[in-house]
């Protein structure tokens, strides 16, 4: 059973911090009440601003994004639905612990979407979407230099989406985001690991001087290898982590 995390410095159990949690504000977000305290939740949660296994107390995120219970205990309910939270009868909520199962499937799921649609889009992507594509990879080169990881996996995330996009199949990135919930938290842990965002960089250079030279083949494979390095670096690090993964 997952225990209760020890309390952020300054929080009085039960309640919020006097500064409040981590959380992003709800005007960053666009929809109804309960779907922005979601959004707010679940970005704290994929962007390990919320750990694995910490717990999660309603009152404290009432009090800082100022709402009342309800719409917490509904993104709650919802982030418990895609596995990223855990209802813990007379125990707590926690923030779900990483599980490997569940991260190799959504790798194996990610993979066969985005071979797909490298294939696709070098046959077909033009000028100007090389020149999104280009521009996208002198912020990732910036932000290697800056050391700026949590802005690097933004920008790393936006290169993926645009090469979705591309494909022209509007329900693609939907799906993708839905299949690849673990996947995109988990890829956090990895960035920061020696050398990683380096090699992630020269990674989707290759990705993106495939697609430019109009070589499906090329570009599948560098795709391939650059989505089975999740894999590869994880698993040394579950061995390593244990206190950040589910057991099994």
């Amino acid at each position: 059973m997952l225990q209760p995390s020890a309390p952020r410095p300054q929080e009085q159990s039960g309640g919020s911090t006097p500064d409040g949690l981590p959380l992003p504000p709800l005007e960053a977000f666009s929809g109804s009440l309960s779907q922005r305290v979601y959004l707010s939740l679940k970005s704290a949660i994929l962007s390990l601003t919320f750990q694995p296994g910490e717990t999660l107390r309603k009152p404290a995120i009432c009090a800082t994004l100022n709402v009342s219970r309800s719409p917490v205990s509904e993104a709650v309910a919802r982030l418990a639905a895609e596995g990223l939270v855990d209802v813990v009868p007379q125990a707590g909520t926690f923030v779900a612990r990483f599980s490997m199962a569940e991260i190799r499937e959504g790798a194996f799921l990610r993979e066969a979407l985005e071979l797909a649609a490298v294939e696709r889009v070098a046959s077909t992507i033009t000028e100007a979407q090389l020149v999104e594509l280009r521009r996208n990879l002198r912020v990732q080169e910036a932000l290697v230099a800056d050391g700026d990881f949590a802005g690097f996996y933004q920008v790393d995330s936006a290169m993926h989406a645009l090469i979705l996009s591309f494909t022209g199949l509007r329900r693609l990135s939907v799906l993708a985001e839905t299949a690849w919930v673990h996947v995109n938290r988990a890829r956090q842990l990895i960035l920061p690991q020696p050398g990683r965002v380096q090699a992630t960089l020269d990674e989707h250079r290759a990705i993106v001087a495939a697609l430019a030279a109009h070589d499906p083949v090329a570009a599948r494979a560098a795709a391939r290898h650059h989505l089975g390095q999740l894999i590869t670096y994880l698993e040394p690090l579950a061995s390593a982590r244990p206190d950040l993964f589910a057991p099994g």
